[in-house]
């Protein structure tokens, strides 16, 4: 179970699918203007400095020395292993029963996806409203819920397709409440000079639980059946709620407002930022790219030309190891102009369509697809860091939402244009299309004088830990 979510995602303006991506200001909030004011007009202050050069940054204070942050970091890592399991059980619980067709699994889903959109502007007002780790847990005991009850209809063979879809929808919101109130957790539990480290330890945690969970659903499916892995993600939300109950954070006092004045005030917020909108965009279409590859295109050409499950199954396995590798360096990386360095780090996402599309061997697509993996979750460490060091806390939950919804806008329309337009242009052709889509995206995000200028709050020393 990721986040209830599983994003993703990932992430908004993040990497797909994982999704998640977040933001919100800590310890040391850069106001409501800063991000405009950084962006704009420190070019001449740094003439003689790296531009976008990554270096790699002196040893910083251990936030693992932070009880709080610990329990996050646990509450985390078992969620998204937990989601791992429900990834692949699910669509086998489903088609698993008497009568069911591709249609009927596609209904499910749908049940569990249009929510997380449809209400993720919802979840980003609430959770600026309340306790952002009180939300989560209550996020977390509906996706408890919602899946316990998977499980006990699949596993006593009574599961009408109504109930189902029900508890899709349960579930499915759980994950459109929890993604912005985590968004906007980190900066409170973690000092500014560590947001990066934090955000990169993090993930590592869920890419290696992810990585590890879908390693062993298939044999927990095949072995004792898709019912007892929903029950397994059932119980890796109480888990998490457990955790998470112990962040115990408090609600800033804030002018009591509507929601929609909530939600105005969170979207002036975003469009005021111009790096914020214009990545946003870019990753709308980089999202609906990827999706389509992995979801659709990718296997029909895996089937057609690579040699079926297999091959696929070891493609999907490299870019998720890329994705901890990715997590891992990124712990230690400083750049002088991160958004800058995260645009150009989806450059590489493009590759493996490309590769896909032109009948290359296997491995040099898994290779490319493991270089993809790592450059989206350098892509996402500097992302959240960003939001978090940029965006005021009292509204980040907000904007973290639109970035989720932004982010995450076309994916639907991606998915379900891919197999038609395969069908009618061809698979390759529709590859190329992607990979060419990807490029121009981020061609277009480089256009932007704040995405190229925006600077990182200066690299604290060593502190002798």
């Amino acid at each position: 179970m990721d986040a209830p979510v599983d994003v993703p995602m990932g992430t908004p303006a993040g990497p797909p699918a994982d999704v998640p991506a977040g933001s919100a200001p800590g310890g040391g909030l850069a106001g409501a203007g800063a991000a405009g004011a950084g962006a704009g007009g420190s070019g001449a202050a740094d003439s003689g400095a790296l531009g976008a050069g990554a270096a790699v940054a002196p040893a910083l204070p251990s936030v693992w020395r932070d009880r709080r942050f610990v329990l996050l970091a646990s509450a985390r890592t078992i969620s998204v292993l937990g989601s791992a399991f429900a990834r692949v059980a699910l669509a086998f619980a489903v088609l698993a029963l008497p009568g069911a067709t591709p249609g009927r699994l596609s209904l499910v889903l749908a049940c569990q996806a249009l929510p997380q959109l449809a209400l993720i502007l919802v979840g980003g007002v609430i959770a600026d409203r309340m306790s952002r780790s009180r939300l989560m847990m209550i996020s977390d005991c509906l996706g408890a819920a919602a899946y316990a009850g998977l499980a006990a209809m699949t596993l006593t063979g009574h599961a009408p397709l109504t109930a189902m879809c029900l508890l899709a929808v349960v579930a499915g919101t759980a994950s459109a409440l929890f993604a912005p109130a985590m968004s906007g957790v980190v900066p409170q539990i973690v000092p500014t000079a560590q947001l990066q480290q934090a955000n990169a330890l993090l993930r590592v945690g869920m890419n290696g639980s992810m990585v590890l969970g879908l390693a062993l659903s298939g044999v927990t499916v095949a072995q004792f059946g898709a019912g007892w892995a929903l029950a397994l993600n059932a119980a890796s939300f109480v888990v998490s709620a457990g955790l998470v109950r112990g962040l115990r954070l408090t609600t800033a006092v804030r002018a009591a407002s509507s929601g929609w004045a909530d939600l105005r005030d969170g979207w002036k917020e975003f469009v005021s930022r111009q790096w914020l909108w214009v990545v946003v965009c870019q990753a709308a279409v980089m999202v609906a790219a990827t999706s389509s590859t992995a979801g659709v295109l990718g296997p029909l050409e895996a089937e057609a030309h690579l040699g079926g499950a297999g091959a696929w199954s070891a493609i999907v396995a490299a870019q998720a190891v890329g994705t901890v590798a990715g997590a891992s360096f990124a712990v230690r990386l400083r750049v002088r102009r991160p958004i800058l360095v995260a645009v150009l780090a989806v450059f590489p996402m493009a590759v493996p369509m490309a590769l896909l599309a032109a009948h290359v061997p296997v491995w040099v697509i898994c290779l490319a697809m493991f270089c993809s993996g790592l450059s989206s979750d350098v892509f996402g460490a500097l992302w959240e860091t960003t939001m978090q060091r940029e965006i005021p806390e009292a509204v980040l939950s907000r904007v973290s939402s639109y970035d989720w919804f932004g982010s995450l806008a076309l994916a639907p329309l991606g998915l379900l244009v891919a197999g038609p337009i395969a069908a009618v242009v061809g698979t390759r052709a529709a590859l190329t299309g992607c990979a060419v889509l990807t490029v121009l995206a981020t061609c277009g995000a480089l256009l932007s004088p704040q995405v190229r200028s925006l600077r990182a709050a200066p690299a604290p020393g060593p502190s002798g830990d």
